[in-house]
């Protein structure tokens, strides 16, 4: 087991209710257990079975490489970037959707904290630095949308670049969408009791349990002022250029479907495949911050 998750317990309020989670004690308790498919008002009892999901996924991979050949042939560029809590499946998404396509024109671009020379710099210049380059499809594993979740709620930015990211955001994306890049930006949603399970689940596996870092530890205390920054980015960020698409993510299978999906219903590319490509579950997948009304 890694050293570098810290051993604590924290209490906790959920639905009014005091509750004491510990990510290191190895049974998980009834209360997460039992809530936590239909936690955040999920609309499904039961997860999607694997069969369909894999019958279903091989369809679209096909068609996603499709998507790829067409921005060659082109020279079409695509960037989809996905957030949403910690745990909410943002890798699981991405690699179901790039797992499949060629790898040097498909990159996944996960910055880390920036150097001190990258801190003063314009904020979002390291990352337009990764846009993609004509036949390139790039996909944001986190993106400069740290400003608007992570960084306020943990302190690492001021009051006033907070605000000032809010301003200054559209009118980036703006850019984007003048450049002819074919942009997304999804946000992955979670009920609570799943963010815990998965915690959990990541503590007690040794192949996951460095997904588990004492940043994740430290946020389980903070989910109302997450929730409340999440709030207020897809209302003052979601825009007719740049809207955000909301996915219900408590199962990881629907989830990933439903998000590409979205991503080749919106893509005008050759040899498309509607029928391979299905129908949008609404309960699952919607636009902007209303769908988590």
């Amino acid at each position: 087991m890694s050293q570098d998750v810290e051993s604590r317990a924290v209490e906790l309020e959920i639905h009014g209710k005091r509750r004491v989670f510990d990510v290191d004690d190895p049974v998980l308790p009834d209360w997460v257990t039992e809530d936590a498919l239909s936690s955040g008002d999920y609309p499904y009892k039961k997860k999607l079975k694997e069969e369909e999901y894999l019958k279903d996924l091989e369809a679209l991979q096909i068609e996603l490489v499709k998507v790829q050949f067409w921005l060659q042939a082109s020279g079409g560029r695509v960037m989809a970037l996905y957030e949403g809590r910690d745990a909410a499946g943002k890798g699981g998404a991405i690699a179901a959707t790039s797992s499949h396509m060629n790898p040097r024109l498909t990159r996944v671009v996960a910055l880390t904290k920036p150097t001190e020379r990258e801190a003063g710099q314009w904020y979002f210049q390291r990352y337009v630095a990764q846009f993609p380059t004509a036949g390139e499809f790039v996909l944001f594993d986190r993106s400069w949308y740290n400003r608007a979740g992570v960084e306020p709620v943990m302190g690492f930015c001021t009051p006033e670049q907070y605000e000032h990211f809010l301003k200054q955001v559209p009118q980036i994306e703006r850019t984007i969408e003048h450049e002819h890049i074919s942009f997304f930006k999804f946000y992955l949603d979670i009920g609570r009791e799943m963010q815990l399970k998965r915690f959990h689940d990541r503590r007690h596996d040794p192949r996951a349990v460095w997904k588990l870092s004492s940043m994740d530890i430290a946020a389980l205390t903070k989910w109302k002022d997450y929730s409340e920054k999440r709030d207020r980015m897809l209302k003052e960020t979601h825009t007719e250029h740049a809207p955000w698409t909301v996915v219900k993510g408590n199962d990881k299978r629907r989830a990933r479907l439903n998000l590409i999906r979205h991503i080749l219903k919106t893509l005008d590319y050759t040899g498309k495949d509607k029928e391979a490509i299905g129908e949008l579950d609404d309960k699952i997948i919607g636009s902007g911050p209303h769908f988590l009304k």
